[in-house]
């Protein structure tokens, strides 16, 4: 068992072979749950923009880069401008 003491900020340094078991890396969350009087600590691992691809729904397709671009050429002349969209 590995212990660790809370400091007068509430910080805990989480014991070294513990982090080097669980890979835990600078910037990792964990989460708390709370059963009783026992902590129940739940790694959250960060997640890549390639592993979040897909887990939204798509409104629309995206009509590509230049189509973007195009469309926000527009949007920032109309505001300079006080041109009306047809």
């Amino acid at each position: 068992m590995q212990k660790a003491t809370i400091t007068s900020k509430g910080q805990l340094t989480i014991p070294k072979q513990v982090r080097e078991r669980l890979g835990l890396k600078p910037g990792d969350r964990l989460a708390f749950d709370l059963d009783g009087d026992a902590i129940l600590l739940r790694v959250e691992k960060r997640r890549t923009l390639e592993e979040l691809r897909g887990s939204l729904p798509a409104g629309r397709g995206y009509p590509g880069r230049e189509a973007e671009r195009e469309a926000a050429r527009g949007h920032v002349s109309r505001e300079a401008f006080g041109e009306e969209t047809s």
